[in-house]
């Protein structure tokens, strides 16, 4: 299966234009935004799990990239509510639910296999932020390559003065993005190409968005996991 597969180019998904499909695993739904494989892949989703659903114990070769969106979302026994962000390195393994019901942001297959460590910040916590001149940013995970953090922007500014060196992947968390006449509302997901530029700006109420930069010099022929 390919969507949105060729990363030399832009994508992007609305969020009034979500198609949820049902997973392999009773009560748990997605919206593919990417992807290069069957149902063991190298995606890019969001995933809705419905109060008392689960997947199985699995691992995850590519490793694994958590934003929990909504509800709570539950991994063995750790339990993380809206606003916490997960990294599982390559390798790793677990059985996700959820008690309540959760939608998350994940990113299946996509990391360096140097990445050895878990990663859980919350994000909720606000000594977790940073002021970097106008914007307010919480620094979720760099490698040197890959820059990942979610940011807070002011209404009217915009995302990008130039354009990003190794492309840019943006999901808003909430408020708005507006690019011309299309409105990005929450959960609204873009993906601009190495050396593109466009002027997306926060609407009336700013905006916080994920914001992941510089991984497209090396995401493409990465091998492909399940959700």
């Amino acid at each position: 299966m390919l969507i949105n597969a060729d990363f030399s180019q832009r994508a992007s998904l609305a969020s009034e234009d979500h198609h949820w499909i049902q997973s392999p695993q009773n009560g748990v739904e997605r919206v593919m935004l990417d992807r290069v494989g069957a149902e063991k892949a190298r995606a890019t989703s969001l995933v809705r799990y419905a109060p008392n659903s689960y997947f199985p114990h699995h691992l995850h070769p590519g490793g694994e990239e958590i934003l929990v969106l909504s509800g709570t979302f539950s991994a063995d026994d750790t339990h993380y509510p809206a606003g916490w962000y997960l990294r599982n390195p390559p390798s790793s393994g677990h059985r996700p639910y959820s008690d309540e019901g959760a939608v998350i942001f994940v990113k299946l297959r996509q990391m360096s296999s140097n990445e050895t460590h878990h990663v859980a910040i919350d994000t909720y916590n606000d000594a977790n932020w940073q002021q970097r001149g106008n914007r307010r940013i919480c620094p979720l995970f760099s490698d040197g390559v890959e820059r990942v953090s979610l940011q807070r922007i002011n209404a009217g500014e915009l995302l990008f003065i130039e354009a990003v060196d190794g492309g840019a992947e943006i999901l808003v968390v909430a408020g708005e993005l507006i690019e011309g006449e299309q409105v990005y509302k929450q959960d609204s997901w873009i993906r601009l190409p190495i050396a593109e530029h466009v002027p997306i700006k926060a609407g009336v109420e700013g905006a916080t968005i994920y914001l992941k930069t510089g991984h497209l010099v090396q995401i493409i022929g990465l091998e492909t996991d399940e959700v």
